[in-house]
């Protein structure tokens, strides 16, 4: 197809022109100023190699009618945590979507799905043909390797409020017959909409596997007079139990500072601390140290609270943040692009 992108930093592959005025001439097509990225389709070698030029190349060699889908349309909408590389490093093939009526190809870099597609399922933005979010995540999650890559792909799409649990529910009810739907449905299930990093979602299913409890996504906790005092990657309101996950920014000085001073605040309210840390064996370690948070939790008075005072605003799900003026926005989540998370000490 022929693309006509309005976003800067990407350029459109462009057909063999004899003439040479729209794209390449059949000799210079041959030569090292042209790079071929799918057939019949040709751009300036030297391009940046970017994540998002690859989605345009994937695309511009498509039919009319596919698009860029799964993650792919998701990292091309601006979602933070679609970067289009496994967990090693190396690039994920992107995902396209041509329908149920054109045969399929297979091509270096490029994963092809045959579903057909509904009305209404592709749109355009900055000129590339993706599929929308509902779309782009019920098929990223019915693709998953298993229940937690189900559940990131949901949640973090949710992290940007380009989709909701109920939306998905909604769109999922209409995949008669898809492959992976069980998946996708055992996966909403479990979803949550205030998930802030892809680690909070394998710890959350492993401490629900060890200990089945009703867990909170970074709920705020409040001193008895109303003031914020941190917010907890998981909190199990009951038992006084929260989970962090430790990755290395907690290393760097200020907000290693932060961290010594918010492990003794919360010994003085009572709340027992677990966290997880990265690499292999994780599970098992970060399971015995819950184990052990459980034994000891309950004990002392409870001066905290997870009831929100008047001041506060609630942005625990998608409609909600939704449904703030960018004023707002600015003010409550703009902990979530700097990676702070709102866990400063009131």
């Amino acid at each position: 197809m022929d693309l006509h992108l309005t976003r800067p930093g990407v350029v459109a592959p462009t057909r063999i022109d004899p003439r040479g005025l729209t794209g390449p001439t059949p000799g210079q097509a041959r030569g090292p100023a042209w790079d071929r990225v799918g057939p019949g389709r040709y751009r300036p070698a030297g391009a940046p190699d970017t994540v998002a030029q690859r989605i345009v190349d994937a695309v511009a060699a498509l039919p009319d009618g596919g698009a860029a889908t799964g993650w792919a349309a998701l990292h091309w909408q601006g979602a933070r945590w679609f970067e289009g590389r496994a967990a090693d490093g190396t690039p994920l093939p992107v995902p396209v979507a041509v329908g149920d009526r054109h045969a399929k190809r297979r091509r270096s870099g490029v994963l092809v799905s045959e579903d057909w597609l509904f009305p209404g399922d592709v749109t355009v933005v900055d000129g590339l043909p993706i599929t929308v979010p509902v779309r782009s995540v019920s098929y990223e999650a019915r693709v998953a390797r298993d229940e937690i890559g189900a559940l990131r792909a949901i949640e973090m799409a949710a992290y940007d409020d380009l989709v909701s649990v109920a939306e998905l529910r909604s769109h999922t009810a209409l995949l008669v017959s898809r492959p992976g739907k069980k998946r996708l449905e055992a996966a909403l299930d479990h979803a949550e909409e205030n998930v802030w990093s892809p680690m909070e979602v394998v710890m959350r299913r492993f401490w629900q596997r060890r200990h089945e409890r009703a867990l909170l996504c970074n709920r705020p906790v409040f001193d008895l007079a109303g003031n914020h005092l941190f917010t907890p990657d998981l909190l199990d309101p009951e038992a006084g139990v929260a989970g962090e996950y430790d990755g290395s920014v907690h290393e760097a000085g200020r907000r290693r500072s932060q961290d010594l001073d918010r492990t003794e605040l919360t010994r003085r309210l009572g709340i027992e601390v677990v966290t997880m840390m990265g690499g292999a064996g994780e599970q098992r370690r970060f399971q015995h140290r819950l184990d052990g948070a459980y034994q000891r939790a309950g004990s002392g008075t409870r001066a905290w609270t997870i009831e929100q005072p008047d001041w506060w605003v609630d942005t625990s799900t998608v409609a909600r943040r939704r449904s703030l003026s960018p004023a707002d926005r600015e003010r409550w989540l703009a902990h979530r692009r700097t990676g702070q998370n709102g866990r400063e000490i009131a």
